[in-house]
């Protein structure tokens, strides 16, 4: 059976015009990094403005990929996004692979690592009773952290707010869409609330510390992986291309006014950070949001950049869901994954199936692999390998399909892509290589051993996509 053989042209219906369909790309990006990767960046450079080029290049990157990305959506609006871009550039296999590792354990890691955050914040309100707010006490529901302790309690919570959001984009992708928008633009406002305060009620005396010289080449990787990690979502919106109306006008302007909008919004952010608080006050920050803001407005600063980042989190993990479940739908209307798992609920026309499949390995990986820095080390890893194979794949379908229509053309052709491509590739070498340099907290999983069990899971898509193949044949005959 050939490739274009196993394909079902059935998909979702088109029920989402321009602003929903950006407040997707922009929700699913804007999380928790901008509140929490300023501080771990800040321990790997010397200064504010090496700090701030960071932010710069990972947002060129961003770009580069965006525009890349732009054109192949263009071309194949189909639900899926970056499974789709494989499978019409590569061939089967290679988006096999893709869409085997993205449901196993690249997009729950994203979901539970989002996710996990927000518990971590609903812990710092309710875990210890407490929290300040108007100059007094409001107590909170904090017994349930104490009874089970972090580490469960922060599990209970991901499972149970992501069981929420998957039921309300089960009930229908306009209605999720719009309480995606809805969350997107409160985020951005609490941004914006951050930076105008941050500029106008600078602190007359913020505090000094002693600065040190920790920039080097081995910093290039963490930097990098929390910047690109913040960044992340740019390329989602491809993964709904099946429900956006007029797609071929629609995805290449979000492609590229949201990314751009992202990269203003990052950037300005943390000059507003770097305007209050000094890069040595920021490496020893645990939370630099939290900080600017006490120093700006007092000690409900932090009460206030808490609610910020729940709002934020939570948004993230929306979207993050309603996109994540379109990639295993679009692979099993391909035949490449079981058929049940391509299901649209007849009643809400949505892949209900793939929603609940993702919701349980989203919980699994909340459930053993625990904290944060996990769960976005192995996102960040897996996902670029299959960015830069996005990109190789842009550049041989305008070899090999040189008259399919193309309503937009990536700007800098070929220069852009082969310089998205060769990030990707540096991405993945770099994060490697530090894994295995790396050495692990005190009771946590050596950062080598994880990236072995995540090219151990990559590697087997490729036998296990023979296997399948095998399986199909024989079901058929």
């Amino acid at each position: 059976m050939s490739a274009d053989q196993q394909r079902v042209p059935q998909d979702l219906p088109r029920t989402i015009g321009f602003l929903p369909a950006a407040g997707v790309m922009i929700g699913v990006t804007i999380g928790s990094g901008i509140y929490r990767t300023p501080a771990d960046i800040a321990r790997h450079v010397d200064t504010s403005w090496q700090m701030i080029a960071a932010w710069v290049v990972g947002g060129l990157l961003s770009l580069f990929g965006a525009l890349t990305y732009a054109e192949l959506a263009a071309m194949h609006p189909r639900s899926g996004g970056l499974y789709n871009f494989l499978f019409q550039g590569l061939g089967p296999r290679v988006s096999f692979i893709f869409g085997w590792t993205y449901m196993l354990i690249t997009k729950p890691l994203a979901a539970a690592g989002i996710c996990i955050v927000f518990a971590e914040y609903i812990k710092a309100l309710a875990g210890d009773g407490y929290v300040v707010w108007m100059n007094g006490h409001v107590p909170l529901a904090g017994t349930l952290g104490t009874l089970l302790g972090d580490t469960w309690y922060h599990t209970l919570v991901v499972c149970l707010t992501l069981t929420v959001l998957t039921w309300i984009n089960y009930l229908g992708m306009r209605l999720g869409s719009y309480v995606n928008l809805i969350l997107t633009i409160i985020k951005i406002g609490c941004l914006l609330a951050i930076m105008v305060l941050a500029f106008t009620l600078k602190p007359s005396a913020p505090p000094t510390i002693a600065a040190a010289s920790v920039f080097g080449v081995a910093s290039l990787a963490p930097v990098l992986s929390a910047v690109l990690w913040t960044y992340d979502g740019w390329s989602d919106i491809g993964s709904i291309a099946g429900e956006v109306r007029d797609p071929q006008r629609n995805l290449p302007r979000i492609y590229l006014l949201g990314t751009l909008g992202l990269v203003g919004i990052y950037v300005l952010v943390n000059l507003a950070y770097a305007y209050v608080l000094p890069i040595a006050g920021m490496r020893e920050s645990k939370a630099v949001a939290s900080d600017v803001m006490t120093l700006v407005v007092g000690p409900r600063g932090g009460a206030v950049v808490t609610a910020f980042v729940l709002l934020s989190t939570l948004g993230a993990t929306h979207a993050s869901i309603l996109t994540g479940a379109r990639v295993t739908f679009a692979q099993a209307q391909d035949g490449l994954l079981f058929r049940f798992l391509g299901r649209v609920s007849p009643r809400y026309e949505t892949p209900g199936v793939s929603l609940w499949v993702q919701l349980l390995m989203s919980c699994l990986c909340a459930v053993f692999f625990k904290q944060f820095d996990n769960l976005a080390g192995g996102f960040v890893f897996t996902m670029w390998i299959f960015y830069g194979l996005g990109g190789v794949a842009m550049m041989r379908l305008r070899r090999t399909a040189p008259d399919t229509p193309r309503s937009y053309r990536c700007w800098g052709y070929p220069v852009v892509p082969l310089l998205f491509i060769a990030s990707a590739a540096g991405m993945t070498v770099l994060q490697i290589v530090d894994a295995f340099n790396a050495e692990a907290a005190p009771g946590q999983v050596p950062p080598w051993i994880q990236t072995c069990v995540f090219l151990g899971v990559l590697a087997a898509g490729w036998p296990m996509y023979d296997l399948w193949r095998w399986f199909t044949a024989r079901k058929d005959a």
